[in-house]
């Protein structure tokens, strides 16, 4: 990890502004009425792959897991507990928002070509992983001294 001060508070602020990214999704998905059918019914360049997910079966399902993943990975980014896992389901879940809003090639409107800020998210996220930002005043950095992760090589690396 970095060691720098100006790095480390860098990086805090980052993992803070992702956390917000999440917790305000999760503001609008779990304490509201909201569905994950309207947005995968009109997708476009991958409509074949998130239309069939629409179907009221599999929606019910995905909306209560994209609403609680969403405030799951934010409160895991904002107390810096499990930061390379949270950020790996946040990856994966900025890339299917990606692919979602894609109307190749361009994505959400024609002012993003190729790229938009889901993309931007997901490389901030990998960042967070690489440079173990739960150890820059988070709580990976205690969790990861207690007996029982440093013995166990998963709960290891998930602190590391």
């Amino acid at each position: 990890m970095i060691d720098n001060v100006a790095s480390r508070t860098l990086l805090v602020l980052l993992r803070l502004a992702m956390a917000w990214v999440f917790l305000y999704a999760a503001s609008h998905q779990v304490f509201a009425a909201w569905s994950v059918s309207g947005f995968l019914g009109s997708t476009k360049t991958f409509h074949w792959l998130f239309a069939p997910l629409a179907a009221p079966a599999l929606a019910t399902a995905l909306t209560f897991l994209v609403g609680w993943g969403h405030l799951l990975i934010g409160l895991s980014l904002l107390s810096g507990l499990l930061v390379r896992i949270s950020a790996i389901f946040g990856i994966a879940l900025m890339v299917f928002y990606w692919m979602a809003h894609m109307d190749f090639p361009y994505v959400s409107d024609t002012t993003n070509f190729l790229l938009d800020e889901h993309i931007v998210y997901a490389l901030v996220l990998g960042l967070l992983i690489a440079q173990r930002a739960g150890h820059a005043y988070g709580l990976d950095e205690w969790a990861a001294k207690l007996p029982a992760v440093r013995h166990n090589h998963w709960l290891g690396w998930a602190m590391a």
